[in-house]
């Protein structure tokens, strides 16, 4: 049986500062034994006390201690009521538009990760739901785009991949206004930087595989909600679907969160300096990237994030110029994926937006110049240098 007092400290750990919340988490160590690295507990089910006595765990499915050290952690970081861990990103959005009923309609970024357009289109499409994609920048557009019958705001702030930045306090304000539930992709930014809660968002949702993780080990899926409510749609998911993040998976991230700020500084402050550099090469035509103080999205990214993240894309000069960059790297890794302590490099056309149709993908400017860089924590001078020698 745990005891009550360790949920004593669990509450006195949300007055430290981010950095020592990441490294101490939920309760922190285990309650029962003192294990100062939270134990992995690797089994199915759990023995009852005595007849109608629980110790609070009944079966994995339903709960297991080393996924709850992780939802209570990200839910402190985070700043919400709770959190839920899930198999996978597209198991976490699964779940997030499985509130949606039969004739809702959602407004989402334009410029999102292929996997939810295709799980938007593909599966809750054919289930009856609409979806409209539309710059969230452009407030001007989602006031058109509001239906009778809207039911859900979806944004990722920055998009994937072309770096658009909406403001999320002004589209919570509008979302309130017309009893929309405002969803917010936090993958990009992590609650080091960002925390859309705070701002007026009612789910965060993060692909756990990127940041959080942040050592490519790990599928995972993290979703944060602010009300009872949604606590309950999201427990019912868990128990419903059997999606939830195993205990080794979840120990895993519990890991990877410890060193959480120290990775994003530096993924922060490599980023900046590649960008810069990529700004001034004579192959590369144009860079996305929120931390130029010319991007349009600048000073709203300023004043909700605390730092610009360590994404980039760029557009290069001809196709031959990609596929030399790509055949060419060394250190960096021509890989899908984001997030993690290895410099990677990404082709969307036919990796992470393959799912988005020609004409989108066109009209975005997801060519087949355009490449996306993931910046790691390696040092600096050894990603331009990779970068130069490949793109010489």
């Amino acid at each position: 049986m745990i005891n009550d007092s360790y949920y004593d400290d669990y509450d006195l750990k949300e007055n430290l500062h981010f950095d020592s919340k990441t490294v101490h988490g939920g309760l922190g160590c285990d309650p029962i034994t003192g294990a100062v690295s939270f134990p992995i507990f690797q089994t199915a089910t759990f023995r009852h006390r005595d007849f109608q006595i629980s110790t609070g765990y009944d079966y994995t499915r339903l709960q297991n201690p080393t996924r709850q050290e992780l939802e209570r952690t990200m839910a402190i970081l985070e700043e919400g009521l709770e959190g839920f861990a899930f198999s996978s990103g597209q198991a976490a959005n699964m779940s997030v538009f499985g509130i949606l009923k039969p004739g809702d309609h959602v407004m989402m970024s334009d410029d999102i990760y292929g996997g939810t357009y295709r799980m938007c289109e593909d599966v809750f499409s054919a289930a009856g739901c609409e979806f409209t994609y539309l710059d969230m920048a452009d407030m001007d557009q989602v006031e058109a785009a509001l239906r009778p019958n809207t039911k859900m705001l979806y944004i990722e702030t920055p998009t994937n991949p072309m770096m658009k930045v909406a403001d999320i306090a002004l589209l919570a304000q509008f979302a309130k206004k017309h009893g929309l539930l405002f969803v917010v992709d936090n993958t990009f930014m992590t609650p080091y930087f960002q925390r859309p809660l705070t701002l007026g968002a009612d789910i965060v949702v993060h692909s756990g595989t990127k940041y959080l993780c942040g050592h490519n080990d790990v599928i995972a899926g993290i979703v944060v909600v602010n009300s009872p409510e949604l606590a309950e749609h999201f427990r019912l998911q868990l128990k419903t679907r059997g999606n939830g993040l195993a205990p080794f998976d979840s120990w895993l991230i519990l890991r990877g969160l410890k060193t959480l700020s120290l990775r994003m500084r530096k993924h922060d402050e490599n980023a900046q300096k590649v960008a810069h550099w990529l700004r001034g090469h004579e192959k590369v035509k144009k860079v996305y990237y929120v931390g130029f103080e010319d991007h349009p999205g600048y000073e709203v990214n300023r004043k909700q994030s605390a730092g610009f993240g360590g994404m980039i894309s760029f557009t290069l000069d001809r196709p031959e110029t990609v596929r030399k960059l790509l055949s060419g790297v060394n250190m960096i890794l021509f890989a899908e994926s984001l997030g993690g302590t290895e410099t990677l490099i990404t082709y969307p056309l036919t990796q992470t937006h393959e799912s988005i149709p020609a004409d989108i993908r066109e009209k975005l400017g997801i060519n087949e110049c355009f490449v996306r860089i993931s910046v790691g924590i390696e040092h600096v001078d050894d990603i331009i240098a990779d970068l130069e020698q490949a793109l010489a």
